[in-house]
């Protein structure tokens, strides 16, 4: 994480690294002090730090300080969770680019499933990241493939692309039926399909 910080510094004046300084030492001591259980408690504050993070830092810097308020509160399913549902579009792309880091298991693939069912080409393109790539079954994982071509998210985004793609049949299927169904509507076909479906070739036959 420290690159990120030198990054940050580089770029936000002195009130933004202020204002980060502070945000992160809320996040170091939420994450050092016991659980609170009172169903009445209101969030720590650096949730509400990481709320209005492009507002004090800029919007083009908002995915990495919230990246780094997540990781020194080191916040857990429940948090990201609950940021995600509570936050906005912005919000929600942040907590999925820090899942790989954060969650270890498939805990959180709610939260990439719920990205996958809309059509924001922003959530949809931080939640076939690494995350997704380690843990969506293949089904699913087709299915955001093919989502990703829907809404015009680059194949480029789909992390492990190749390596999951490769030799998979039923993937290359979908994508042929993809694009018969289209060139019948007289639609166009997607030039990345092409290409994703090139990379369904078995290794004997590439």
């Amino acid at each position: 994480m420290i690159p990120i910080r030198k990054e940050l510094d580089d770029r936000l004046d002195g009130a933004a690294r202020a204002w980060l300084d502070e945000a992160l030492a809320e996040a170091a001591h939420a994450a050092g002090a016991p659980p609170d259980t009172s169903p009445y408690t209101a969030p720590p504050s650096w949730e509400l730090r990481f709320a209005s993070a492009g507002r004090h830092c800029g919007r083009e810097n908002a995915d990495p300080v919230r990246t780094l308020l997540l990781h020194e509160a080191r916040a857990d399913t429940d948090t990201l969770t609950r940021l995600y549902h509570h936050g906005t579009a912005a919000e929600r792309r942040a907590v999925l680019l820090a899942l790989p880091a954060l969650v270890p298991g498939p805990e959180a693939l709610p939260l990439v499933e719920d990205a996958l069912r809309t059509n924001d080409t922003r959530l949809v393109a931080a939640a076939v990241g690494p995350y997704a790539a380690a843990h969506l079954d293949p089904h699913s994982w087709r299915h955001a493939v093919l989502k990703c071509l829907f809404t015009g998210v680059p194949a480029d985004a789909v992390a492990a692309l190749g390596r999951r793609a490769r030799g998979d049949t039923e993937l290359a299927r979908m994508l042929g039926d993809h694009a018969a169904e289209r060139t019948a509507a007289g639609r166009s076909v997607p030039p990345d399909l092409h290409r994703v479906l090139a990379l369904t070739v078995p290794p004997e036959e590439s």
